[in-house]
């Protein structure tokens, strides 16, 4: 049985250096990407670990293309808006509940927009067998352009679509997402301020947040992501400016 609660309940926050030089970093979890047949798609954060501090994203998009992202965080450019934001008619802070509800069943909360949304994670035997090898292999072969791109297609082979792990963020940043083992959500629930979002669907283009391509159909992935320092003084201080009091 697949057990994510409890992997991923209570992951101590870690404030880090990210694995390669002049870059920074996010580690965690969360759903890459869920498409719904009403247009709308979610996506949620979890990173308890990168170089500022603790944070968890709520993103949203509506029919119409709009994009939000909603932070349970200290600050909105310590968190998924310092790369996302520019693609968004709004960011701001909200109270992001999660309660496991099963071992591989998630219930997320949001006080503001009103959210409720329920998902389950599974994997099939060959998705298994590639998150095995996934997770064995070192954070080095993430660099290799070519290890990437096989990556993508495995992607694609596997109904995520034209997924592209490296590139330009919206805010300018490059860099590279990599997840080490994911798991598919086909069974899921979301009420977003009274509206019911509907079923998972895959679609045959993939959503996206500014040039950034999400997965074409509902992923819960596990991994990080690391972007090359766009302002080496900007990162400093802000590095300064979120070390804990204690220091």
């Amino acid at each position: 049985m697949l057990d994510l609660s409890s992997a991923l309940s209570d992951i101590p926050p870690l404030r880090g250096q990210a694995p390669w030089p002049h870059h920074e970093y996010v580690k965690g979890w969360g759903v890459f990407g869920l498409p719904f047949d009403s247009g709308h798609v979610l996506a949620l954060r979890v990173f308890p670990e990168n170089c500022f501090g603790p944070y968890r994203t709520l993103w949203h998009r509506d029919p119409n293309g709009n994009w939000s992202i909603h932070v349970d965080g200290p600050r909105l450019h310590t968190a998924c808006p310092r790369y996302y934001g520019a693609a968004c008619v709004h960011t701001g802070y909200s109270r992001i509940g999660l309660t496991w509800t099963g071992p591989a069943t998630l219930r997320v909360t949001v006080d503001s927009p009103s959210l409720d949304w329920t998902l389950t994670a599974s994997a099939t035997r060959l998705l298994s067998l590639l998150n095995g090898i996934s997770g064995a292999l070192p954070l080095a072969t993430w660099r290799p352009r070519l290890l990437v791109r096989a990556r993508e297609r495995l992607a694609r082979a596997l109904g995520m679509g034209d997924l592209q792990l490296s590139g330009t963020m919206p805010s300018g940043h490059t860099g590279t997402l990599m997840p080490q083992r994911m798991y598919f959500v086909d069974d899921s629930h979301a009420t977003f301020d009274g509206v019911d979002l509907g079923r998972p669907v895959r679609l045959t283009e993939n959503p996206r947040i500014g040039d950034v391509p999400l997965p074409a159909r509902g992923v819960l992935a596990i991994g990080q992501a690391a972007w090359k320092i766009l302002d080496p003084a900007e990162y400093e201080r802000t590095r300064i400016e979120t070390a804990p009091a204690d220091r």
